[in-house]
């Protein structure tokens, strides 16, 4: 499901709520995420998963088109774990 597809669906069903309203609010809620876990901080939906960041430590790697050897800088990466109630539900 793409950004578009989900503010049709929400939109569709709060025929109240204008597509613009719909948009406004899931850009409000998607760069809360963003913001949070920009802080370094989890972000967590009880029954769907968890977001959080991670550090993934400097390391040497290989050029694949040279295989020349490459230092990668530290970098924090996100990370989502699913919610129990998300995996009983995929794996039944």
């Amino acid at each position: 499901m793409t950004k578009s597809e989900l503010i049709e669906k929400i939109a569709s069903k709060n025929p109240h709520l204008t597509v613009k309203d719909v948009e406004r609010i899931v850009d409000v809620f998607f760069n809360k995420i963003i913001t949070t876990l920009a802080k370094g901080d989890r972000v967590e939906f009880r029954g769907f998963g968890a977001f959080s960041v991670r550090k993934r430590s400097p390391r040497a790697a290989k050029n694949p088109r040279t295989g020349e050897q490459v230092s990668v800088e530290e970098r924090f990466i996100p990370h989502f774990k699913t919610g129990k109630q998300l995996h009983e539900l995929l794996n039944k």
